[in-house]
């Protein structure tokens, strides 16, 4: 429990404890009915000014002193500790926006994410585990909180609208996964992204097999109906179950295995490249396997033979442990430098 739940929880402790001694207070004393009693004392911690319920005797009279006397002095500090949470929460939502503007300023090659239902919160799962720099963009506040609460930079925005993508740095992002309610929506996202950033990345869900087509035509680089690859990855659980089990642990490091795919790029500075896999052999300096490379015309090479040369903008798909990964990425790091 927070403080300003705890707050809260004392006010409302504190002002039923008060009228039920008020109230206990005046049945004891002058001997009044339980309505009465509740009455009598909900208007004299109130100071409302209605007269008594009854005449009251001279000891409930020194009991209604004492009972006004720390009914006002509650009064006075619930408001007090209201005026204090309100402020609180509007100084926090102040500087919270600011600190988080001010972070997504400095980013640049990082990715967004638009819409946090349940495919965004699957791909924002993902993302966290690989370590990407990327913002969640939702405009329903709950949605908001709860990639908060996962650990995401979260913007409360529409974005349909180009100034919020702007906000949080579109022109400087890498790509966008547009995870939106409907195809419509996803399909004006994606021409407003590809407009303010011809150069992005983008991928997309759709509801509707027919609304792949037009996806593509508005830019979308990759495109998944959620529906179709469920029925497909449950085909495959049945028909190749030991297949499907190693792509799920590789894809998703179940089972507490830290065995994943990357993919490493070759950069055109890199002194590798010109190098075949042979001579740079992977498997036994680094630990990571050369399951694939994409060549800079599209192609892919699938299980690539050991003679297979590098080219500077070749994407390796390897496969080893994340601390192997993370090696071969230094080590083409210090190869580029």
């Amino acid at each position: 429990m927070d403080r300003i739940q705890r707050r809260i929880l004392i006010i409302v402790l504190l002002l039923t404890a008060t009228v039920a001694a008020g109230t206990a207070g005046f049945m004891i004393v002058e001997g009044w009915s339980f309505l009465d009693a509740l009455y009598m004392a909900a208007i004299t911690i109130t100071t409302v000014g209605y007269m008594e319920v009854h005449p009251l005797s001279t000891a409930g009279r020194t009991f209604n002193l004492f009972l006004l006397i720390g009914g006002v002095t509650m009064m006075f500090y619930i408001m007090a500790t209201v005026t204090q949470i309100v402020l609180e929460l509007e100084l926090s939502d102040y500087f919270g926006k600011r600190r988080t503007k001010k972070v997504i300023d400095q980013l640049t090659g990082h990715y967004l994410l638009c819409g946090f239902g349940r495919v965004g919160r699957g791909a924002a799962a993902e993302m966290l585990r690989t370590g990407v720099s990327f913002v969640v963009m939702d405009k329903n506040p709950d949605r908001v909180e709860r990639a908060m609460k996962m650990g995401c930079l979260a913007v409360l925005a529409d974005c349909s609208r180009d100034e919020m993508l702007r906000d949080v740095g579109i022109t400087r992002a890498k790509g966008l996964i547009a995870a939106l309610s409907t195809d419509a929506e996803n399909l004006f996202l994606i021409l407003s992204a590809k407009t303010l950033n011809p150069m992005l990345n983008v991928s997309v869900r759709v509801a509707e097999e027919e609304a792949e087509s037009k996806m593509r035509r508005a830019g979308a680089d990759a495109v998944y109906l959620p529906y179709s690859m469920t029925g497909y990855r449950l085909a495959q659980a049945i028909v190749r179950p030991h297949v499907f089990e190693f792509l799920d642990i590789t894809s998703t490091s179940r089972m507490g295995l830290n065995v994943g795919m990357e993919q490493v790029r070759v950069d055109e500075a890199c002194p590798l490249a010109g190098k075949s896999l042979r001579d740079l052999q992977l498997r036994r300096e680094i630990g990571v396997i050369v399951l694939a490379i994409r060549r800079l015309t599209g192609a892919m090479d699938f299980n690539p033979p050991a003679d297979a040369l590098l080219n500077s903008g070749d994407v390796l798909i390897v496969m080893g442990k994340a601390e192997d990964v993370r090696k071969l990425e230094e080590t083409l790091a210090v190869a580029k430098s």
